[in-house]
């Protein structure tokens, strides 16, 4: 018996439709302070899937130097990123990292430099300027394939997170050590709300 013309694209369309990797939810994540309960902003979170590797995807983003501050104060992105750094005052600044993950120095400059600084390892990066002490930032640089910074409002959400398990982990300059745990995400959605220890920051 002949094979009916379309019959096996209507399959294979219904097979793509229902296909696990198109199956993703969105976790929402609140942050306070404990004790307190006031809300977080700046904090970092990760999430790695347990028992699989997501190779990371590099990205280029831009951390601004305006009103002698670094804009933002916190930043998190892939490893193997790209990152660019405005001069956008009118006097000239000179960005530099002591820290193992990136070793760098921008000799004193205005506007923008020609080049990018590509942050090649994983880890906690710490940005100052030579001509102004007070200019701090601080740039998490991650392996894990999802990730994001809360809000103001001490909220994130995180989208396209398949389902499955994950390692969570929470950094926050102010926090005394990194809050780690594990999240089972399933469809459509998943909650998490997290207390943080900024003592560090009371007590400054």
């Amino acid at each position: 018996m002949p094979a009916q013309r379309g019959f096996t694209p209507v399959l294979v369309l219904a097979s793509a439709l229902f296909s696990p990797a198109l199956l993703a939810a969105v976790v929402h994540i609140e942050l306070t302070t404990q004790p307190g309960g006031k809300l977080v902003a700046d904090a970092v979170i990760t999430l790695v899937p347990v028992g699989k590797t997501i190779p990371p995807k590099p990205q280029r983003i831009s951390i601004d130097q305006v009103d002698r501050e670094f804009v933002p104060r916190v930043s998190v992105t892939s490893t193997g990123s790209s990152v660019v750094f405005p001069n956008k005052d009118n006097i000239r600044h000179q960005v530099y990292s002591f820290s193992p993950p990136k070793k760098f120095e921008l000799k004193l400059y205005a506007g923008t430099p020609a080049a990018p600084v590509v942050f090649d390892k994983p880890g906690l990066v710490v940005l100052g300027c030579n001509i102004h002490d007070w200019m701090l930032s601080y740039l998490v640089v991650t392996d894990a394939p999802y990730y994001g910074k809360s809000e103001a409002a001490g909220k994130i959400d995180l989208k396209d997170i398949p389902p499955g398990d994950y390692d969570y982990s929470v950094w926050h300059p102010d926090s005394q050590a990194e809050k780690t745990g594990k999240l089972t995400v399933a469809e459509p959605a998943a909650s998490l709300k997290l207390a943080l220890d900024l003592s560090k920051a009371t007590a400054q």
